[in-house]
């Protein structure tokens, strides 16, 4: 039987993880406590601190005995995301603690593949939980009181986040078998919907087409699902948090954006979906220091910046590096008459002389090879021509 591991902080919360796990056992499900207190011994534990802080890289002295708490706290979240990842019998992870504990378990929980059950009960799930959950299907359950001994309404809450993740453990969801079809992830914007539509209708058929909204939160989401080994390929048309990340939007990637495909292999079909803007909040939301440029309201809540020849520079650098990279097949596609629904002659972000800053960057550092090839298409993105020299690059490499 899959195992549900309860993980926290044995010195400062051992009676509640004890609760936790009682409460799992009685549920039906089997607990395993584990603990990753990196100050003193925990009473009780089915895994030790000791125990995990041997899987860090750099030994237990990088975890235990430390007068730092946050290079301990660190260092032990390390220590755990290797461990859980070795485990084979894993059906649910439970979490309960503070903010510190809260950060160290869900950077492992995040490590977990997505469709593995991960549950936080913290005391900062009622605020801005974006850090902790990331792209991942982690669940944050509010303690509303601190993890700080049992009392009539933490005993319920839980007991409630136990029989949770007991019922997940207990009743896994069936894995896809060979006949069911496929999974695709595609990147999506407001700008490049048309585009995904018309593919979408076309590859619905054969695949489970998964749209990622570009908002930061989406790319990384796709790129999980890519390195948990739940999509086949990936059409990654709206890359649109690029520009976001590096002139500082309000939807940023992160570092590691392309990282997945650069990882897995996976067939990549990719292009430069609205990166002719920058995404902001409600106008008065815009950075004084863009006073002046080319904005555009998009709804109350979103303002669109359009990025500038030496930005598209930066964009296609950005991605061109990661690009040659990438050693799965790949096929990229410049659409020379427009990189979004607005980037098209008579709309407010055509700009001829940025589209070729980014277009002449990505050619000239655009390494071919036998699995990577760079596609130049005479359409605007959202142009029936441009889905399907899409589709056709798709067919080749899929």
């Amino acid at each position: 039987m899959a195992k549900v591991y309860v993980v926290g902080t044995m010195d400062t919360k051992g009676e509640e993880l004890r609760f936790a796990a009682d409460c799992v056992r009685r549920a039906g499900a089997v607990p395993v406590l584990v603990d990753v207190g990196t100050r003193d011994a925990g009473q009780g534990a089915d895994v030790t601190a000791m125990d995990i802080a041997g899987k860090h890289p750099d030994g237990v002295g990088a975890v235990l005995g430390l007068d730092d708490r946050g290079k301990a706290v660190t260092g032990m979240a390390e220590a755990l995301s290797r461990w859980l990842a070795a485990r084979d019998d894993i059906g649910a992870v439970l979490g309960l603690g503070g903010s510190g504990n809260t950060a160290l378990v869900t950077q492992a929980m995040r490590d977990l593949p997505i469709g593995t059950p991960k549950l936080m009960v913290s005391t900062v799930a009622s605020g801005n939980v974006a850090a902790y959950v990331g792209p991942t299907d982690l669940a944050m359950m509010y303690s509303v009181v601190d993890v700080a001994g049992l009392n009539g309404i933490s005993r319920r809450v839980i007991a409630n986040a136990a029989h949770a993740v007991a019922g997940m453990a207990l009743n896994t969801p069936p894995a896809a078998t060979a006949a069911e079809k496929q999974g695709l992830g595609l990147s999506m914007f407001g700008v490049t919907t048309a585009c995904i539509t018309m593919l979408r209708e076309t590859l619905d058929a054969d695949y489970e087409c998964y749209v990622f909204h570009a908002t930061g939160a989406g790319g990384r989401s796709m790129e999980k699902l890519a390195d948990s080994g739940l999509v086949a390929a990936l059409l990654d048309l709206t890359t649109t948090e690029v520009p976001d990340f590096l002139v500082g939007g309000v939807f940023p990637c992160d570092a590691d954006r392309f990282g997945a495909p650069i990882r897995t292999r996976l067939p990549y079909v990719g292009s430069v979906g609205a990166v002719d803007m920058v995404n902001f909040g409600a106008r008065e939301t815009v950075p004084a220091k863009f006073t002046g440029r080319n904005l555009y309201v998009h709804n109350p809540q979103v303002t669109l910046m359009r990025t500038t020849p030496e930005e598209n520079g930066a964009i296609g650098r950005f991605i061109v590096d990661r690009l040659n990279r990438m050693d799965g097949p790949v096929r990229f596609l410049l659409p020379l008459g427009g990189v979004s629904a607005i980037d098209v002659p008579g709309m407010p972000f055509h700009d001829p002389a940025a589209d070729a800053a980014l277009f002449e960057t990505i050619r000239s550092g655009f390494q071919p090879a036998p699995n990577r090839k760079l596609i130049e298409v005479p359409a605007a993105i959202n142009d029936r021509a441009f889905v399907d020299a899409t589709l056709a690059a798709f067919r080749e490499i899929a």
